[in-house]
């Protein structure tokens, strides 16, 4: 999944439930590799979640499906 600016719902489960920041997720949103990337990888690869986190993050994704 690429998630792009307008994904709302991710970006306020994002802030609400995994606790990141809006600058962390503008900081994962500005990096060019987002148009070839997962979003909830880069913010793994990046180091602003955690193994855990990112698998909340999938769970989520999945559910919405």
């Amino acid at each position: 999944m690429i998630i792009y600016g307008s994904d709302t719902r991710l970006i306020n489960f994002l802030q609400s439930e995994i606790e990141l920041s809006t600058a962390a997720i503008s900081v994962a949103l500005k990096h060019p590799e987002l148009q070839n990337a997962p979003f909830p990888m880069l913010l793994w690869q990046y180091g602003l979640v955690d193994i855990e986190q990112l698998d909340r993050i999938f769970d989520w994704l999945e559910g919405q499906v």
